[in-house]
């Protein structure tokens, strides 16, 4: 178990997205409430991955924002091996409804999971002191509730995945992860309410959904000429390539310097190019293959348009096994398209050797893209619904856990009621490939949404009621 270092994020700076009237209550409310509701405390955060998903970048944006009110926090990372991941992923999947690999959640899986869990707990208990608050993400270190209940923390469980109406298969998941929550955690946290299994009590509940933070370099606003310039140097567009310079997460100067590993057929599409993209995980749930089918088969626009699929660079990503097969298929599907074809779709893995870099690639993939999709089977949040909606983007979406929170359908985007209509998908498409006044009305709409309830300071907000809640309970911890 490793420390992350955590960069302080200056709250006062959401005036520069928000308002001066909204960066005042923060300065006048929020930071005076942190710091008597947790005086003295320390929130030491456990998860399984530093970058490469939504949940780390949450908690590097969400953390900062309050170290800068006042309170003490610490970031752990838990070690694994691959048994275990492979497990983990398991119990992710059964969350989402899905029976993922197949393979069992039976005494033996309790055992490599048990054994993870019991080289980490050390590193634990020695972060916590009595009345800190232990709050653990997700299936991973789950079982390390007992060890921070038992160094006398104030335990909470953060789960960001899930599924609205629980099937077979969260059934299982859920009952070999309760004997490691329920006798020790204090309170649940989900991203959505509907996620939580009925055996939670409903005054140990809550829902808080993800925030984005607007200056992060994923989401900072990019000038036109430097989105195209760092496609172009990482080969995702045919332009000018003249600076590929942003902001990093700690203030500095940085670079585009390294390129995406591609799969296309012929060259890179033009800067006038429209580009439908989706940025995700390789993971059998997001549904790549069917965004892929949904393009090629019921896209119907008058001229050219592009698809790019884009994932993590799949050898970075230790935390899910499933990718090297999930990028697989898509390559051998592409490879079955005719080549006519194949030169309106690319395949592209980000580099992800500076999560920095990344983010800039991502941020000037989004800003380029006349549409973004999360055409996701199950999802718990989505964030990047939320960074495409922020930079003001027509976004398609599936109607499916906490998307269904930040898109209104025809109002702030599109939804596809059924995840798996692919014709419903490739209509949504062409509408706004055909009709640019209304793709850009809905994203007018959208970033004016986005920024009024999916920012990081109305989280902390809803973080603050959650755990003063707890230290007024349980203070004598």
């Amino acid at each position: 178990m490793h420390d992350v270092r955590v960069l302080r994020r200056p709250l006062r700076r959401f005036a520069e997205v928000a308002g001066e009237e909204r960066a005042a209550f923060i300065v006048d409310q929020l930071e005076p409430q942190a710091a008597a509701a947790l005086d003295d405390r320390t929130i030491v955060n456990v998860n399984s991955t530093a970058s490469g998903g939504g949940v780390a970048e949450m908690l590097r944006v969400l953390l900062g924002y309050v170290v800068d009110a006042g309170v003490e926090v610490r970031w752990l990372v838990m070690e694994g091996d691959r048994p275990f991941f492979v497990l983990t992923k398991r119990i992710h999947n059964h969350l989402y409804g899905s029976p993922g690999d197949g393979g069992p959640l039976g005494p033996a899986e309790h055992e490599v999971y048990q054994e993870i869990l019991r080289s980490q707990a050390d590193g634990l208990a020695e972060a916590l002191q009595p009345g800190d608050i232990a709050l653990i993400h997700d299936p991973q270190p789950a079982g390390l509730a007992e060890t921070a209940a038992s160094a006398g923390a104030i335990v909470v469980w953060r789960c960001h995945v899930g599924l609205d109406e629980q099937n077979e298969n969260s059934d299982v998941a859920w009952e070999f992860l309760r004997p490691y929550l329920e006798p020790h955690v204090d309170h649940y946290v989900f991203s959505r309410r509907e996620f939580a299994p009925a055996w939670i009590p409903e005054d140990r509940l809550s829902a808080i959904p993800p925030s984005i933070d607007p200056f992060a370099p994923k989401n900072q606003e990019l000038a036109p000429e430097v989105v195209e310039s760092i496609l172009t140097h990482v080969g995702l567009v045919s332009g000018r390539e003249t600076d590929t310079r942003f902001e990093k997460d700690d203030g500095e100067p940085g670079r585009v310097e390294r390129v995406c590993d591609i799969v296309r057929s012929g060259p890179a599409p033009g800067p006038d190019v429209p580009v439908v993209t989706q940025v995700s995980r390789w993971d059998p749930i997001k549904d790549m293959l069917g965004v892929m089918r949904g393009f090629v088969e019921h896209v119907d626009a008058p001229g050219p348009a592009h698809l790019v699929l884009a994932g993590p660079s799949v050898a970075a990503v230790s935390d899910d096994p499933e990718g090297a097969q999930v990028l697989e298929d898509c390559r051998r599907a592409w490879e079955d398209l005719p080549e006519s074809v194949q030169q309106t779709v690319t395949l592209a893995c980000l580099p992800m050797d500076d999560v920095d870099e990344n983010a800039a690639i991502v941020n000037a993939l989004q800003r380029h893209s006349s549409v973004v999709t999360q055409k996701s089977l199950a999802e718990g949040f989505g964030l990047t619904v939320s960074e495409a909606l922020l930079k003001g983007r027509a976004v398609v979406a599936s109607a499916v856990g906490g998307i269904v929170d930040q898109v209104v359908d025809g109002e702030t985007g599109l939804l596809v009621r059924e995840p798996s209509d692919l014709a419903e998908f490739g209509g949504h498409l062409t509408r706004l490939l055909t009709d640019p006044d209304l793709a850009s009305r809905l994203g007018e709409a959208a970033r004016e949404a986005t920024v009024a309830g999916f920012l990081g300071d109305t989280q902390l907000e809803r973080w603050l009621g959650v755990l003063g809640s707890l230290v007024d309970t349980d203070g004598s911890r």
